[in-house]
């Protein structure tokens, strides 16, 4: 079998024409003048056509890495969408993947070899040349991760997707790489990945200069699993080939970016991107009313129609995401397989739903959106039954209750999670309605919260989700469940056992009954709880025309369209 992905419409990303993004009609209720003013901290420049050219985004929290090598999380990665590309990219407005610095591929009929016909002419920012030398540097250099690199605190995407390092090949996917020439490289799977071509278009798995990360000491990483501490190339110095090049960043206050002259794709409007970092939803609402900023992400729920109302445009997303409340099975009661379930029983999903996350939100009963192969109808659901929970709490010998610690995030925003306070609030009180004493544990969301929950013992039950990354099933229940790993503490042979089967099945025909009697498998065994798959909001000043709204936030700005 051989599949070919070829470009169409002419190149993307430079090439991407961006897609219209339907969003409700806006006034400008902003004085333009006073409004480019606050945006661009007086900095501002005005394109040919009399644009504002400085787009001023505001960010929930700062990026964990520069390095999308070493980053898992979503404001690391809107920042990594603008500094670097991969060899694969995503169809606009959706979540498959497409062409990029690969023009095209083919893959050999085993599926363990992928040659790609990569992009001529592209340079990185520091204009070296992007070639399938620097192809296979990269590709070595995460097989060749050591010591804290490999920690899921750091190299999360690398470990879960790829399983295995150059000391550990028996578990290992990746194989080798070989550069044909400087436009043609082959790259070689140890064992079958039916999703590897999709997996590429992740931001980890970008193209970044081989220079910039020898002269930084991209590999320096230091500290402990639990806390990493990372290069210096991850905390100041990225080069990739993307439209925006990497000026500076303030920690806490503001990471700025600027439009690349030797970028080989479509120029678009924007010189300067400002991301500021303000952590609290009703100050990044505040902030664009006041003309302070373009626009933000993750609008709360109770804010969008007022920003409507008030002129601001709303684009929302296709709801591609999981919220869950994550068990630690090293923590004895959570090991109890019906004190889960009691868990299960104790959460009324509508009403959290209702209280605290965005319209259009659905309920979940499994770990995949409806629209992702092997979602299951008839998996086992836990319909809100406190009475049921208390009953099994008792079975399990807590009839007199029991204590659990609660971890959740503080200053941070996520796509699966706007407000993350108010859903503590929310579940902490059905949860104690049957009997359950909580114990708030609130961290910082980065570095505290990642590391705490992701690598680390240090947790019991946890607010956590997930944005897929791309259309395959193994993203959600694969990533999550795949391997044994410090987020759930179990080891469940028989679960990875039937992921690294599936994942492996290179037929989507073959692979839906796989997937499908996973996600059944996985409902009975309840390592965590689905509650819900949000539909996250976008509001933006109404200068903005047109947004690249995506279901995977594959949204380079320079495809952003703007009126003033």
């Amino acid at each position: 079998m051989s599949f070919t992905g070829t470009t169409s419409g002419g190149p993307r990303r430079g090439r991407r024409t961006a897609a219209a993004i339907a969003g409700l009609a806006a006034g400008a209720l902003i004085l333009s003048g006073c409004a480019q003013s606050e945006r661009g901290g007086g900095t501002d420049a005005e394109s040919e056509g009399g644009v504002n050219s400085t787009f001023v985004f505001a960010a929930s929290s700062d990026p964990k890495s520069l390095d999308p090598a070493y980053a898992s999380d979503g404001e690391s990665f809107r920042v990594s969408r603008q500094i670097f590309e991969g060899l694969v990219g995503v169809e606009p407005g959706t979540a498959d993947p497409a062409p990029l610095l690969a023009e095209s591929w083919e893959a050999s009929d085993d599926g363990l070899s992928y040659t790609f016909k990569l992009k001529e002419g592209v340079k990185f920012h520091d204009d070296t040349d992007f070639n399938a030398e620097a192809v296979c540097f990269n590709f070595d250099r995460w097989y060749n991760f050591t010591g804290v690199q490999q920690s899921q605190a750091v190299s999360y995407y690398y470990g879960s997707l790829f399983k295995g390092y150059s000391d550990s090949p028996e578990t290992a996917v990746y194989d080798s790489c070989e550069a044909a020439s400087d436009t043609e490289v082959t790259v070689k799977l140890a064992k079958p990945f039916a999703g590897f071509i999709a997996a590429l278009s992740l931001p980890a798995f970008a193209m970044q200069s081989p220079k910039a990360m020898e002269e930084f000491k991209a590999d320096e990483v230091g500290g402990s699993a639990e806390a990493p501490v990372l290069s210096e190339y991850a905390e100041g110095h990225p080069v990739g080939t993307g439209p925006f090049k990497f000026d500076s960043w303030e920690a806490g206050q503001s990471l700025e970016l600027s439009y690349f002259d030797g970028y080989w794709g479509d120029r678009g409007q924007i010189d300067k991107i400002i991301f500021r970092i303000i952590d609290d939803p009703n100050a990044r609402r505040q902030a664009l009313e006041a003309g302070q900023i373009d626009g933000y992400d993750l609008v709360a729920p109770a804010d969008t129609q007022a920003l409507a109302d008030a002129g601001f445009k709303i684009v929302p997303r296709d709801p591609f995401t999981i919220l869950y409340l994550g068990l630690n099975q090293k923590v004895k009661p959570l090991s109890d397989l019906k004190v889960r379930q009691a868990l299960s029983y104790a959460i009324d999903k509508d009403a959290l739903v209702k209280q605290t996350l965005p319209e259009g939100t659905k309920v979940a009963s499994q770990f995949v959106p409806d629209m992702v192969n092997g979602y299951n109808d008839d998996v086992t659901t836990y319909a809100y039954d406190p009475a049921k929970a208390k009953e099994l709490l008792a079975e399990a010998g807590y009839a007199d209750g029991l204590e659990l610690q609660f971890n959740y995030p503080t200053g941070v925003s996520r796509p699966y999670m706007p407000t993350p306070e108010q859903v503590f609030t929310n579940l902490s009180a059905q949860l104690e309605e049957v009997g359950i004493t909580i114990k708030a544990q609130p961290d910082k969301w980065a570095p505290d919260y990642l590391d705490r929950v992701q690598a680390s013992e240090d947790h019991g039950i946890h607010l956590l989700g997930w944005t897929g990354d791309y259309n395959d099933t193994d993203n959600f229940v694969g990533v999550f469940f795949g391997q044994e790993k410090p987020e759930f503490g179990f080891d469940n042979k028989e679960l990875f056992d039937k992921l690294a089967e599936a994942r492996g099945t290179s037929k989507v025909e073959e692979q839906t009954p796989l997937y499908e009697e996973i996600n059944a498998d996985i409902a009975d065994y309840v390592p965590a709880i689905p509650l819900a798959h949000p539909a996250p909001s976008l509001a933006f000043a109404p200068r903005v025309e047109s947004y690249p709204a995506s279901p995977v936030n594959d949204e380079v700005f320079n495809t952003i369209k703007l009126t003033e």
